[in-house]
């Protein structure tokens, strides 16, 4: 239950649901609530299908470029704490690349914005990525490993619930409220980075003494 407690408060965290709400919001505003719902149910699939995946591969992509554990905590911690002071500033949607204006125009070029820009890179980036890998690294026995399958299984549940009810929120947050709680989870967020790095160092530190 620790397990299943953690990974889903770290994954959640960095995942972050609702600095996608605004940008998911923007994006449907014109389509119908069947449609509204079609496209939540396909990126918590898709977001689903893209963590697992990098759960399970993360051990062959370590091995096959050389690279320690450690290392890539280090890594992800960086770019969790990145994430994380995008959430704190409110310059997620600019950290995650979605303000570039070619970016802007291919977004509402595609027919189909379950994958992109909302599984990848909203929802699936770099540091939710780094974070599983580790953890595969980190918990190796069958238990671990489908609690961990488990946790991620949730928080895609909970991403499709906060995209299904989008709108609402927005109504009745507003603005303000989002930005606010984006905010209490981008300090959360920088936690986790600074722990990943702090307990990555002194592993290095204690290797090479």
């Amino acid at each position: 239950m620790e397990l299943f407690v953690y990974t889903f408060a770290a994954l959640f965290s960095v995942i972050n649901p609702l600095g996608t709400i605004p940008v998911f919001v923007a994006l449907t505003q014109n389509d119908s609530s069947k449609e509204q719902a079609r496209i939540s149910l396909w990126t918590a699939i898709n977001t689903f299908i893209i963590l697992v995946i990098a759960f399970f591969s993360g051990k062959y992509i370590l091995s096959f470029f050389g690279i320690t554990i450690d290392s890539l905590r280090i890594a992800g911690g960086l770019i969790i704490v990145t994430s994380g002071f995008a959430l704190l500033t409110g310059t997620f949607s600019k950290h995650k690349g979605m303000e570039k204006p070619r970016v802007k125009e291919d977004i509402k070029d595609r027919n189909d914005i379950a994958l992109t820009p909302l599984a990848i890179p909203m929802l699936a980036g770099p540091g939710s990525i780094s974070l599983l890998i580790s953890l595969n690294q980190t918990y190796t026995n069958i238990v671990d490993i489908l609690v961990t399958v488990c946790a991620i299984l949730v928080v895609c549940l909970a991403v499709y619930v906060m995209l299904k009810f989008a709108h609402p929120i927005v109504k009745y947050l507003g603005a303000s409220g989002i930005n606010a709680i984006s905010r209490i989870i981008g300090f959360i967020v920088i936690a986790i980075g600074i722990e990943y790095i702090s307990s990555s160092v002194i592993n290095l530190l204690s290797s090479i003494r």
